[in-house]
């Protein structure tokens, strides 16, 4: 197999981490190439060093790739070692290096490897065509499925055979989606789709990790409406999402997102809508505990949330429930109705500037007053406190504590 062109070598590949790694693997003499998406997004402008781990290549077997490393005093970690990955580190960088490799036996959620120092073997378990790209250290580029033509037209494509493909990793199924999400435009390619739609079912036996990892990833894209409501008339979204519905407000959703960076779990709480069990979906998805708990927050907003919200009720709901949960919560319903543009952005920029508060006394002063611990203080401390609210947070600490003075006067 030779390359099809030579490109420029880019920053990341001339970078002083990126040529300490390749001196070492290439001490005595062994090819190595960079693969995957460095390559992929390097074709599309888009990599850098600072982007994500680089994938290295070699036919040498990971006990070699150690001792080389080792021999240059290169950090390495054997990540997987049963399908020959080492992951050495040098400046706070990762760069995975894989063992070229042949799949031997497929379990449609991992496979049994063999090494092999075939280029165009390990070439043919890939993906994607544009995952299949190879390219030297100086920048000869190896293309063995068509993976730049497939780049230049915006088409994610299968590698051989798409069921096959799929059959011996389910999650490809997703990957397809998610991929033509980030780089596809127009209609997926119908091969692909065919497949995927006719497998759709095979994703119930996946984990749920894997599961979130991709769906998030998919609903980060600039637009992944589109691709959800293909996913949706295919069959597929119900096996990851049973309880959504349609694209409407992620549509409105990605409209306002469109000058700030994606949020993949706000954009699934789009989806699904108020009332659904976010706690079942959660554990679906095996969501961390963090972005369950966000989920369920947006998916049971106070009834208070509009575009009629005042002043002064925004910061009665910002003390009770803090920024991050408003901002959610505003965000969603500007989405959902469309209307009122400047009455939200109002709102959300009020939220993200508010510095949290807190009632200026506390169940020490009510103890001072002769007041045995025990629910009266808090009883006490709630009556201030709800009086202070009303009073939009302005009482200072003196009035407060005279407050609780008058209250604690006349509950004896």
């Amino acid at each position: 197999m030779k390359p099809v062109q030579r490109i420029k070598p880019t920053d990341w590949m001339r970078a002083p981490a990126t040529s300490a790694v390749i001196d070492a693997l290439r001490a005595d003499g062994q090819e190595v190439r960079f693969v995957g998406g460095c390559v992929r997004d390097s074709l599309l402008g888009g990599f850098s060093l600072d982007a994500g781990d680089i994938d290295i290549a070699t036919p040498d077997r990971p006990e070699r790739v150690m001792a080389l490393l080792d021999r240059a005093n290169i950090k390495n970690i054997p990540t997987g070692l049963a399908h020959g990955t080492i992951t050495a580190v040098v400046a706070h960088r990762h760069f995975e290096i894989t063992t070229l490799r042949v799949d031997v036996k497929s379990h449609g959620r991992h496979a049994d490897v063999a090494f092999t120092d075939n280029w165009q073997e390990d070439a043919a378990r890939r993906d994607f065509t544009m995952n299949a790209l190879t390219c030297t250290p100086e920048g000869d580029l190896y293309d063995p499925y068509g993976g730049i033509a497939d780049l230049e037209a915006s088409l994610v494509r299968f590698v051989g055979d798409a069921m096959r493909r799929i059959e011996e990793d389910h999650l490809r199924l997703l990957r397809f989606f998610r991929f033509h999400a980030w780089f596809g435009k127009g209609a997926p390619d119908s091969t692909g789709l065919a497949a995927a739609v006719s497998s759709a079912q095979s994703l119930r036996k996946l984990s749920g990790e894997r599961i979130r990892n991709e769906m998030l990833k998919l609903l980060a894209a600039k637009d992944p409406a589109l691709v959800i409501d293909i996913m949706a008339a295919g069959g597929v979204l119900a096996e990851i999402v049973p309880v959504a519905n349609d694209t409407q407000v992620l549509r409105g959703l990605q409209v306002i997102e469109a000058e700030t960076e994606a949020d993949p779990v706000r954009r699934l709480a789009s989806l699904v809508g108020d009332g659904a069990d976010a706690k079942a979906l959660a554990e679906r998805l095996r969501l961390s505990n963090e972005e369950r708990d966000r989920l369920v927050a947006m998916l049971s907003p106070p009834g208070t949330i509009s575009a009629a919200l005042d002043a002064q009720a925004l910061r009665r709901d910002l003390y009770t429930h803090g920024a991050a949960r408003m901002i959610d919560w505003l965000i969603l319903a500007w989405a959902e109705n469309g209307n009122n543009v400047d009455s939200y952005r109002r709102m959300i920029t009020a939220a993200k500037s508010w510095q949290p508060i807190a009632l200026p006394i506390k169940g020490a002063d009510a103890l001072v007053l002769g007041r045995a611990a025990g629910p009266e203080i808090g009883d006490l401390l709630k009556a201030v406190e709800g009086w202070w609210i009303a009073a939009d947070f302005a009482p200072t600490r003196d009035q407060c504590l005279e407050k609780l003075r008058n209250l604690a006067g006349d509950a004896d």
